[in-house]
């Protein structure tokens, strides 16, 4: 889970209010000094820390709390909505220009990600119905150019190039000029990074910025560098005048001082966060959401969002249908795991859920991993499309089979013969009172029960 081990700490610290009945200002003060040693911890930086502490302490011992039924969820809403204020309140946008095309200007370090977060925003416009062009002007890099066409190939998106010999300026000019002509309303600028921040990459960089005018400079940094992704994205705004911050690998960030720091010292807003390595793991970025995950209390938008992107509404009516008659078999078992799987890791999913979070601590060892879900796949695979669909046909011969060609053993076969039936029991049932409830008028103006 993303900011596990921030997020542990500040629920740890929040959670022993919630045993006490009145509060006192004492125990607000306890309270904030573990909240901000957990931020320090962190890596947040120190001033953001200070006056994040400061404020909330200010809020939390006023008349309103301190009186309330309920004041340790008083405390909690007011870290929450300072969370939510630190990292920039509302979710910031890229400007789409009114007269096409418009063009991002993705700058940052080597080793943040930025040749492929560069295709991972035209994908995301391109879901948008927009037409993006990425062009290479990467020409120091080796493999620089060719990482981007394979990208751009992957996404079907077009590549611009001229090589690693012609002056990376004339090639986002030229880049522009190929846009104008092919009708992309999208213009992708892959710029050249460096290991370190130095005065010929951000002449280049400038210089770049003064010729084609971007809309939007966008800086990549790995938000795994905690305060050094501060720094950089000082640096960057110092010399070109950010308009905004593109964090990757957040999806393996424990700590979180970066998404919390970024906002608070460059005043720039995040705009889209990295999620893991597949070219669609790229998600705009809410500051009120993320405060809300951080506090264990979920992300229930972003779920929806997810599974309306991931579920085929054609294969879940036929669900549906197929539930109703308890025609429940392999082959439908094996459609729901790989939407399932398409929403993304199992973490990752529970960490959107309201007090789901860290129900791997609660649960020690729970398979949150998927290996369990990679097993069932492999020995359905392993069946005929005959076999999947009539469960029934699975005989001795048949399971040994099936577990030579998945790698398990017939004992597997035999427990998921038994879920499968344990599930359309259950379906079995669920229906029957569905349909009870319905006659009785409960549930009956719902969509799915009509």
């Amino acid at each position: 889970m993303i900011f596990e081990g921030l997020s542990d700490k500040l629920q740890g610290a929040l959670g022993k209010l919630k045993s006490k009945g009145k509060l006192t200002e004492k125990d607000v003060k306890d309270a904030m000094r573990e909240v901000k040693l957990a931020l320090l911890e962190a890596d947040v930086n120190f001033k953001v820390v200070k006056d994040f502490i400061k404020k909330v302490q200010e809020r939390c011992v006023g008349q309103e709390v301190m009186t309330s039924l309920t004041p340790a969820q008083h405390v909690i809403k007011i870290v929450n909505e300072e969370l939510t204020a630190l990292m920039g309140d509302v979710q910031s946008k890229v400007m789409i220009s009114s007269k096409p095309p418009t063009i991002i200007m993705m700058v940052g370090l080597q080793g943040a990600g930025k040749t492929t977060t560069s295709g991972k925003i035209g994908n995301y416009f391109k879901k948008q119905g927009k037409r993006p062009l990425l062009v290479a002007c990467d020409v120091y890099r080796p493999a620089a150019i060719k990482q981007l066409q394979v990208v751009g190939e992957k996404l079907d998106i077009p590549v611009f190039n001229m090589g690693d010999k012609e002056n990376p300026v004339n090639i986002a000019k030229a880049g522009l000029s190929h846009a104008l002509k092919n009708n992309n309303d999208l213009v992708i600028i892959d710029t050249a990074g460096r290991l370190h921040i130095d005065e010929t990459l951000m002449d280049e960089l400038k210089s770049i910025k003064s010729e084609i005018k971007p809309h939007e400079i966008l800086l990549v940094v790995d938000s795994m560098t905690g305060q050094d992704a501060v720094n950089v994205a000082e640096s960057f705004d110092n010399a070109l005048g950010l308009d905004g911050v593109v964090l990757t690998k957040l999806d393996g960030d424990t700590r979180g001082g970066a998404a919390l720091s970024i906002r608070a010292v460059t005043q720039k807003p995040i705009k889209f966060i990295g999620m893991g390595e597949k070219l669609d793991d790229l998600e705009p970025f809410y500051p009120d959401r993320m405060a809300s995950r951080i506090l264990g209390m979920g992300d229930v938008l972003s779920l929806i969002e997810k599974a309306q992107d991931a579920m085929d509404l054609e294969k879940a009516k036929e669900l549906e249908s197929k539930i109703r008659k308890q025609d429940f078999d392999f082959e439908d078992m094996l459609a729901q795991f790989e939407q399932i799987e398409n929403m993304g890791p199992l973490d990752k999913i529970l960490g959107m859920m309201p007090g789901m979070g860290n129900l791997k601590n609660q649960l020690g060892n729970v398979d949150l991993n998927g290996k369990e879900m990679k097993r069932t796949k492999a020995i359905i695979q392993s069946m005929t499309l005959e076999e999947r669909r009539k469960p029934e046909l699975l005989n001795a011969s048949r399971k040994r089979r099936i577990a030579k060609g998945s790698g398990t053993s017939v004992q597997d076969i035999n427990r998921l013969i038994k879920q499968l039936n344990e599930m359309k029991k259950m379906m079995k049932m669920f229906m029957g009172n569905q349909k009870g409830m319905k006659k009785r008028g409960a549930l009956g103006g719902l969509p799915f029960f009509k």
